[in-house]
């Protein structure tokens, strides 16, 4: 019968190629992307928050992550005692405090607004 019909013969596999230098491309470009939006960013923010708290003092005014806004009393390692209005006072941990205020805010929102 072979003469009628030919033989069907398999061809040789093609070699296979390594991906080299172009398939690590778009990983490598992928990778730097995530690092220049997430990473530098985060620790900008985190040594600038570190900063800050190594700055309190007492008489500073701050406001906490809660949102509770106070001036500080005193200043402990780990505790910040806040004085958020006329003889009362709370203690928060140090990692709380958010962000510095302007001199003066403290005052102007102790003030009651005039009565109509």
């Amino acid at each position: 019968m072979s003469f009628f019909i030919a033989d069907a013969w398999a061809e040789a596999a093609p070699a296979a190629q390594e991906p080299g230098v172009a398939g690590l491309i778009l990983p490598m470009a992928v990778l730097a992307v995530f690092f220049l939006l997430f990473v530098l960013p985060q620790n900008r923010r985190q040594r600038e928050h570190k900063k800050l708290l190594q700055s309190l003092v007492k008489g500073v005014e701050v406001v906490t992550t809660g949102g509770v806004l106070g001036r500080v009393v005193e200043v402990d390692d780990n505790f910040v005692t806040l004085e958020v209005a006329e003889n009362v006072q709370i203690c928060v941990q140090r990692n709380a405090v958010a962000s510095l205020m302007p001199k003066g805010t403290y005052k102007a929102a102790k003030r009651k607004p005039e009565s109509k």
